[in-house]
Order: C-alpha cells, then sequence, then structure tokens
C-alpha cells in the first residue's frame, strides 16, 4: 500500500473559532492557499453563544492595558495594527446593525450568527477551504514544512497557525491541544487558569448564598500587584449565586485573583441616581450621624435599604453591623462596607471561565507576528496565547488583532 499524498496548501489553520475564521479570511484575501481544520461539526460555536446570543464583538475603548499578561507591552503591536475601527468597518460593510451597551461595549442588536456568518463570508471571499470534524489532529515539522494528520486526511503547508483556544468550556469542544503542540515544538507555557470566572464561597460566607439572585452595582478588587502596579477595580454589578459570587465586577476581579487570597467589594461606590447623591465618601452612615439622629440597628438598616437592594441591607445589617454607635464605630462600619472582604474558596471552573489567563510563553513569540522565535513558520494566536482581556469585547478584539498580525506576516 501506498502511503497517502498529502494536499498542498501555502497555510493551515488549527481551529474555526473566532482568531482562526479571521486569520483565515485574512490569509485567503492576500492570495494564499489555506485550509481551515476544526475538530467540532461547526465553526465558531464559541462566537455564537457570546453576549447572551448577541456577540460582544469589540470595545471601543481598546487598550493594552486592558490585558493581562506576564509581558504587559507584548498585545501593544497587534492591537495598534488592528484596531476596533477597523472591526467595526467590516460589520457595516455586511449591514449588521450593533450597539453599544455600556463601558464601549459593542453588541449586535439581533444575533451572533451575523458575526459568524461575516467571517464565514470573509473565508469564502478568499477561498478558504474548511474542514469541519476534523479528529486526531497531529502535527509534525518536515523539512520546512508542516505535515498536519487527522481524519480528514493529511495537509502538507509552509505555515501553521494554531486558534484551538485555551480550556473555557469544554462542552464547546476547548481542550488543550494549542498547548501541548507548543510544548511540542519546545515552547513555555505561563501558568494556566479559568479567568472571567464566578468565585465560590464557603465556611462562614456560605450563608451569602441564600441571597441567591440579588444583584447590586458595587466596586470590586484583588489587591495583587500587577508589574509593579495594584490590579484594577471594577465598577459593575456583581450578582450573589447559589455558590457564591458573579456579575461583570467579580468576573473581572476574578482575573487577578489567586487563590488563597480575598477579593474586595465596596458596597458603596460614589454614584448618583435622581436627584440625590447616594454614598458619597464617607456618608453612608450619614443619617445615623447627623445631630438626634437615631443610633440603632433599625436606623442602620434603614440606611443601607437606602443604597443597596432590601435583602442585601438586610444581610449586612446582621453581618457587618457596627461595634457601637459612637461616632468612631459608625465610622469604622462605614469603612468595613467599602473595604468588605470575601475569602473565596475557588472558582467554578473551566466550565464557568469566559476565558483561560495564562497560556503560551509571549517570550517565545514574535509580537508584531505571533511567529515562534525557534520554528519558523508556526504561529499562535487568540486566547491560546497568554494574552487576556477584561470583560466587554477586549478578547474579541485580541482574536481579530493577533489573527490579522499573523496574516499579514505570511
Amino acid at each position: 500500500m501506498f502511503a497517502s499524498v498529502p494536499r498542498q496548501y501555502d497555510l493551515v489553520i488549527l481551529g474555526a473559532g473566532a482568531a482562526g475564521l479571521m486569520c483565515a479570511a485574512q490569509a485567503g484575501q492576500r492570495g494564499k492557499r489555506v485550509a481551515l481544520l476544526d475538530h467540532n461539526t461547526q465553526a465558531g460555536r464559541k462566537i455564537l453563544i457570546s453576549g447572551g446570543g448577541r456577540c460582544n464583538f469589540t470595545n471601543i475603548h481598546t487598550a493594552p492595558d486592558r490585558y493581562l499578561s506576564d509581558n504587559p507591552h507584548f498585545a501593544k503591536s497587534a492591537l495598534a495594527l488592528y484596531q476596533p475601527a477597523h472591526f467595526i468597518e467590516l460589520v457595516k460593510r455586511y449591514n449588521i446593525a450593533y450597539h453599544e451597551k455600556t463601558l464601549g461595549q459593542l453588541f449586535c442588536d439581533h444575533s451572533s450568527r451575523q458575526i459568524l456568518d461575516m467571517l464565514l463570508a470573509e473565508c469564502e471571499r478568499g477561498k478558504v477551504e474548511i474542514f469541519l470534524n476534523a479528529r486526531q489532529i497531529s502535527v509534525q515539522s518536515e523539512q520546512k514544512n508542516f505535515r498536519t494528520t487527522s481524519t480528514q486526511g493529511e495537509f502538507s503547508s509552509e505555515a501553521l497557525v494554531v486558534a484551538t483556544g485555551g480550556l473555557s468550556i469544554p462542552k464547546l469542544g476547548a481542550t488543550s491541544f494549542a498547548y501541548d503542540l507548543a510544548r511540542q515544538f519546545g515552547l513555555r507555557i505561563v501558568e494556566l487558569r479559568p479567568a472571567l470566572v464566578p468565585l465560590t464561597l464557603g465556611g462562614n460566607e456560605a450563608a451569602w448564598t441564600s441571597l441567591s439572585g440579588v444583584s447590586t452595582e458595587v466596586v470590586a478588587w484583588s489587591e495583587k500587584i500587577i508589574h509593579r502596579n495594584p490590579a484594577p477595580r471594577f465598577r459593575e454589578k456583581m450578582l450573589v449565586t447559589h455558590r457564591g459570587l458573579s456579575g461583570p465586577a467579580i468576573l473581572q476581579a476574578s482575573t487577578y485573583w489567586r487563590p488563597g487570597e480575598p477579593i474586595y467589594v465596596d458596597f458603596a461606590p460614589q454614584t448618583a441616581k435622581g436627584e440625590h447623591v447616594l454614598a458619597l465618601c464617607n456618608q453612608v452612615l450619614a443619617p445615623l450621624r447627623a445631630k438626634n439622629a437615631r443610633r440603632d440597628t433599625v436606623a442602620y438598616r434603614a440606611a443601607l435599604r437606602e443604597i443597596l437592594p432590601q435583602r442585601l441591607a438586610n444581610h449586612l445589617a446582621e453581618t457587618a453591623a457596627p461595634s457601637g454607635w459612637t461616632n468612631a464605630a459608625l465610622e469604622a462600619a462605614e469603612h468595613y462596607l467599602r473595604r468588605y472582604k470575601f475569602h473565596p474558596t475557588g472558582t467554578e471552573g473551566y466550565e464557568k471561565a469566559e476565558v483561560t489567563a495564562g497560556g503560551i510563553d509571549t517570550r517565545d513569540l514574535q509580537a508584531r507576528t505571533m511567529e515562534s522565535r525557534t520554528t519558523p513558520g508556526l504561529f499562535f494566536i487568540g486566547e491560546a496565547v497568554d494574552v487576556t482581556g477584561w470583560l466587554g469585547g477586549y478578547n474579541f478584539q485580541w482574536a481579530w488583532a493577533s489573527a490579522v498580525a499573523a496574516a499579514n506576516a505570511l
């Protein structure tokens, strides 16, 4: 029996998610013959569920400081090359209606399917050949070429782009493939962990889960020092769940959190509602400190109810009550509410994590091209790389930008 002859391509891309589709479309339209392989039976599964089915496809406030990496400078080149405005222009070209929700987050008015269909149409323009249900993928380097073997056949190419994502959401097909392949070619891996993920509570704090469903605006943060700077603080909604804490503020802070460390929450961020300003500095308990004011548990609970949902206010009135009713005790209680310390027992894992933090060490990649420093023609893009964006479209923008950086280098 003769050995099968591999099909010849300029480029093979592994992973038909956001980064893989974008890279394939860009390279194909630059005249490259591209094969795009994915072990799933459908392309872009994570795109379809993103943004509650409306795909938060970018963020207009994208900047390098909105990303976490062992090398904070690595993402600068790619993000400068392909900016949110570039992707918005593509979205407009396909007449996809969109809107800004909050904090620069852009969503489709209708369905995530529109973004996926757009990317597939762009691949068609570039004459990209897509092979789905390609299982048992393996890669070998042969005389400056890459030989990719799968259940869909064998492929030979001068360049190989790995865009198979991270470990988050295994039910959508997430695997360790990108990291395993990186190790095969001698690249290092920064510690992997679930990110943008709900946190679990236990012990004495397990009582919080009785408030499941309660949501309120807070500021949440980890006190971790990142590249000599304190981790950012996130002012968004917090949601109490049957297992612990979630909501955008907690998901954001979770990226910077490590097991054994606390998470801090300010239950009274400075904000304005209607005609009166709530929770200005040291004013949450102002009614109790007024001359001849009532100072007791009833008054304390009433003050909390002015700024918090009733169930949450009642809970804090019991668990975070002042040690007394002097001005000093009330000031201490105020400080406690603004720096409430939770002690998470863990996260809800990759099953609930929106992304995987850590990944392929950026020291082993060229920042302008995503190419391996030691294996010419081998590229890693998207979530698999040690670049993790904030919640709200930043990780999609990294997918687009890193994909374009690689495609332009081919």
